[in-house]
């Protein structure tokens, strides 16, 4: 089982997302998603979305907001464990060209009409209000969510 995390970085009313369209053999092919990444052996969960940020967007992170833990359980890909956060502070420009997809700063009431996860649109949903820390079980077979469990 692995460990990632996810951030989603808000400006102007837009969220900066990554279409995944430029690896192979990836998990989110042709889906939208937020920032981030594996963490590293010894790595703390802020350490790695941090560097994941810088890595991927050339942006620096300053006190991004630890929302949630999500679990994603799949019959295809096994078992992560995600460590979700959400930015409005950051430095930086953004970089033209990214190894995992295209960068793109999208508004949040275009979200859910683009290609993403459907547990991904659950989260987001609570990134959007002052909800408290949260835990979210998600469970696929194949790309399509067959449950999914929030806790607060």
């Amino acid at each position: 089982m692995k460990h990632t995390t996810v951030c989603y970085i808000e400006k102007d009313g837009k969220y900066l997302m990554i279409h995944r369209i430029k690896k192979k053999n990836d998990c989110n092919e042709g889906k939208w998603i937020g920032v981030g990444g594996k963490l590293e052996d010894g790595e703390s969960p802020f350490q790695c979305i941090r560097r994941e940020v810088k890595e991927e967007t050339g942006l620096i992170l300053y006190a991004p907001k630890y929302r949630g833990f999500i679990t994603f359980v799949s019959n295809e890909f096994g078992t992560e464990y995600m460590h979700l956060f959400s930015a409005k502070e950051f430095s930086g420009t953004l970089k033209s060209d990214c190894d995992e997809g295209v960068l793109e700063w999208i508004e949040k009431e275009k979200l859910l009409s683009i290609p993403m996860w459907e547990g991904d649109k659950i989260f987001l949903k609570l990134l959007d209000t002052e909800a408290r820390f949260f835990s979210l079980r998600l469970e696929y077979n194949g790309s399509r969510l067959i449950s999914s469990t929030l806790d607060f």
